[in-house]
């Protein structure tokens, strides 16, 4: 038990390790593998995003005898972050102790509860961000496929994702790496015809077996079902579920790695984390509350989530 100084939060690493392990566990978020966590000390600056310019862009790079070697830059465009303090409290009553085993499982129950709705929160905002056709508009970003739906057997879904892959390719010099789609999409990839006879010798036909088959089949190096659901009515009405990833459009895109520690790495975004203030993407703290005679869990998070180069990215409507 961790014993309180006052009503002073505490940080609580011990219940930050377990929520981190329930989310991996629920497998439900994709949020922080579309746009991972990058750490900063500002909480808001401006930096020199690389432009699909200097990538592509061709060089003289031929050196003359005795000659001297051919300089050249790279251009750059000033991006600005500005992170935002999120976070959820909720009273742990020492009556409700009683009831389980220990004051931790007590505190881990208001933990993973309040660290989700955080977590949902977060993936929402990327969700809003990665499938917005206000952004991803024009022949060079988006495409309606919508006429050979994913949802009818025969439609030639390989040759839609390979065009997007091309947009890609031609917008930004790269090839992507990635396809973000709903659990609903590839339930309806589990009916494709074409796809059904490539992946018919895969030895067990689990949801993850069938993911990495999809992946060589596409060509594509990860693919990133977002499975997470929320509850859409207010507080007291009756239960509204809903996806967070809609069904009717899937996303191909260049991600960073969880391990890349630059902002100026080709990705279509990133989840900028103020170390300063919350060095953990899901800071758990707590502190006592005697007005409610009992411990307040707090779950806490400064990020923005930032959009880098949408040329990064190619929208498809699939329905």
């Amino acid at each position: 038990m961790i014993t309180q100084s006052g009503n002073r939060a505490t940080p609580r690493l011990d219940l930050g390790a377990a929520l981190m392990e329930y989310f991996d566990n629920a497998q439900d978020f994709i949020g922080l593998r579309v746009y991972p966590m990058f750490e900063s000390k500002e909480k808001a600056a401006y930096f020199p995003a690389i432009t699909r310019e200097s990538i592509a862009r061709r060089a003289d790079v031929k050196r003359a005898p005795n000659g001297k070697y051919n300089r050249d830059g790279y251009e750059t465009r000033d991006l600005q972050f500005s992170c935002y303090e999120y976070g959820l409290e909720a009273p742990v009553d020492d009556a409700k102790k009683s009831l389980y085993k220990s004051d931790f499982d007590a505190e881990l129950v208001a933990t993973q509860i309040i660290g989700r709705r955080l977590q949902l929160e977060h993936e929402i905002r990327v969700k809003t961000s990665v499938i917005d056709t206000a952004t991803f508009t024009g022949a060079d970003l988006y495409k309606d496929n919508a006429a050979a739906p994913w949802t009818t057997a025969g439609s030639d879904v390989r040759s839609q994702v390979n065009e997007a892959k091309e947009k890609i390719r031609v917008n930004s010099g790269l090839s992507p790496n990635a396809m973000i789609m709903s659990q609903g999409n590839l339930d309806a990839l589990k009916g494709n015809t074409a796809i059904l006879d490539a992946i018919k010798y895969t030895a067990r036909l689990t949801d993850a077996e069938i993911v990495n088959a999809l992946a060589d089949y596409f060509g594509i190096q990860n693919i990133l079902i977002g499975k997470a659901t929320y509850n859409s009515a207010k507080e007291g009405k009756a239960f509204a579920g809903g996806y967070v990833w809609p069904d009717t459009y899937v996303s191909l895109a260049i991600l960073s790695g969880d391990t890349s520690k630059s902002l100026t790495d080709p990705a279509l975004g990133r989840t900028v984390l103020w170390t300063a203030d919350s060095p953990e993407a899901n800071l758990v703290e707590t502190y006592r509350d005697e007005s409610v005679r009992g411990d307040v869990v707090r779950v806490r998070q400064n990020v923005d989530e930032l959009l880098i180069d949408k040329y990064f990215g190619f929208l498809m409507k699939v329905r």
